[in-house]
């Protein structure tokens, strides 16, 4: 049995900077050595370093399936020089993230100045065809009468609606960077462009040159204007947002390391569109990628290659010495194949042992943290009566408490392979989140017991920044029934296919409320 102790933060600091004292050359060493065999198939799902100390120190025993219970206090802990070091292959990677950083702040800044360029030209455009008359040949203008007034407030009202209309539409915070240029949208400022500069011709040739004298023809001539701007601003509603809205694809999207899918309802999208919806749901409906989850079956698999041996039976031998070998080959494979069929078993017990090993740290985790949180309610009943200067605010209390469940929680994390999910900072500000809100210990587990979103957790866990878009077809064409393509990251990839929903033909039937009538019948034979 193991045996439950407390401890306080202080001496869980000192007792880690003691044993990085200790064992900081052999730690050094150790995590050299698995790092070369394991930097490969076993990654960090996040790009960027986390910037919180993970909870269980060493991230480089993920994968360990055999786990001391006393690992609080054997484990060698990462001194502060080897958190803040950084290798070759760390200096390439932020390298390129800066260079990719500055290359989608340049695009996206370039865009927008593209888009207020053009909105500028839009809105002055107007108020320039009423100004150029009074500014070049005052003296020639006919008098304004109050028809033509009217239309002053009327292009006033207009450019105002057309201003906020445009705002909402365009002017909004951008959710990602896509590799091609949004189609719609191109044409949409194409097509804004030429209107514009075609008026601009027709002003300049009919109005400018002759000096016409008419002012009240050239104030329709921009309320025109402020008006076909408006059409243009409806067909952008029309393009951007509703055409997309009805469902046209059902798309399956599967996660490449461990099967996980889900299915989702799109409209008509690009192929570009459909990748930004689909990584905006991967990140609220699939469970965060855990890969110390794949790591049993990887050492299951490597242990049965190594047991399998082959000789070669075409050396300089004489015959009675290849034959003696060939039969023995044949042999250690079929051994090799007898305790390949029996691997069943084995998983079996393994499956079983851990979830027991599961079972019994969650008990202990619940019992230790539904104490914590009466000793909670305690401190609060007595809090009352002490003087103001005395009263502890939600982040002491979770502090006080916290190293009463820090071991069983610790245990708990360990054996379900998430403690590279939870820092310790983020437990403790949930544990004070929970004791603000009065939460129940029930709800503060919650977070630890059941995998939740991937949003759940900390960003520095699961953000990557940059997501790669394969596919066979243009991405700026439109989806297509049996469209694949892959959404791939640091990790693990995301495979997508779309299939178009069916047309579906309904029929009607009537039925007359007058033919539900019935009758009884009577048998002899029956007790009725």
């Amino acid at each position: 049995m193991d045996t439950e102790s407390t401890y306080s933060g202080y001496s869980y600091y000192s007792g880690r900077s003691r044993g990085s004292h200790r064992h900081g050359e052999r730690s050094r060493d150790h995590h050299k050595s698995r790092s070369k065999d394991g930097s490969r198939s076993e990654k960090s799902v996040t790009i960027n370093a986390p910037p919180a100390e993970p909870l269980l120190g060493d991230s480089s025993v993920l994968g360990e399936e055999v786990q001391d219970d006393n690992w609080g206090e054997t484990t060698t802990a990462v001194t502060g020089t080897s958190e803040h070091s950084l290798s070759q292959e760390d200096i390439v990677r932020i390298t390129k993230d800066l260079e990719d950083s500055v290359g989608l702040d340049c695009r996206r800044y370039f865009t927008l100045t593209l888009a207020v360029v053009l909105g500028l030209l839009v809105f002055l455009t107007p108020l320039a065809f009423l100004a150029l008359p009074h500014l070049l040949w005052p003296d020639k203008l006919l008098v304004c009468g109050t028809a033509c007034e009217g239309l002053f407030i009327s292009v006033a009202f207009k450019l105002l609606i057309l201003l906020l209309a445009v705002w909402a539409l365009f002017f909004r915070a951008p959710r990602a960077g896509l590799p091609r240029v949004f189609v719609f949208r191109a044409l949409l400022a194409v097509l804004v462009l030429l209107f514009v500069v075609s008026y601009w011709l027709f002003y300049g040739v009919r109005i400018l040159d002759s000096q016409d004298e008419h002012y009240q023809g050239i104030v329709q001539y921009a309320v025109s204007l402020v008006d076909a701007l408006l059409f243009i601003h409806y067909l952008a509603i029309v393009l951007l947002e509703l055409r997309q809205l009805q469902p046209a694809f059902s798309v399956c999207v599967t996660r490449s390391t461990d099967g996980e899918t889900r299915h989702y309802n799109l409209g008509q999208l690009t192929i570009q569109r459909a990748a930004l919806a689909i990584i905006e749901n991967y990140y609220r409906d699939f469970s965060v990628h855990n890969p110390a989850l794949l790591t049993a079956s990887k050492s299951r698999a490597a242990k049965h290659l190594a047991s399998l041996k082959v000789y070669n039976v075409d050396g300089p031998e004489n015959n009675a010495a290849t034959g003696l070998a060939h039969s023995q080959s044949r042999a250690m494979i079929a051994a090799a194949a007898r305790r390949r069929d029996a691997s069943h078993n084995e998983l079996y017990y393994e499956e079983a042992e851990h979830e027991r090993r599961v079972r019994k740290r969650k008990a202990r985790l619940v019992v230790a943290v539904e104490e914590a949180f009466t000793h909670i309610k305690r401190m609060q009943e007595e809090e009352q009566k002490k003087a103001p200067g005395d009263v502890m605010d939600p982040r002491e209390a979770a502090q006080a408490i916290f190293p009463s469940m820090a071991r069983s929680l610790q245990k708990y994390l360990r054996t379900t392979r998430q403690q590279h999910c939870h820092s310790m900072e983020s437990i403790q500000q949930h544990l004070a989140f929970c004791i603000t809100n009065n939460m129940t210990p029930k709800a503060f587990l919650e977070s630890y017991l059941t995998p939740g979103p991937t949003l759940q957790y900390g960003r520095e866990r699961w953000l990557a920044r940059q997501w790669t878009l394969v596919s066979e077809a243009s991405v700026t064409s439109g989806l297509k029934e049996g469209t694949i393509f892959l959404l791939k990251c640091i990790d693990f990839s995301l495979v997508v296919t779309a299939k178009r929903i069916p047309y579906i033909q309904l029929s009607e039937e009537f039925i007359d409320p007058k033919s539900h009538k019935f009758v009884l019948r009577l048998q002899s034979e029956t007790s009725v």
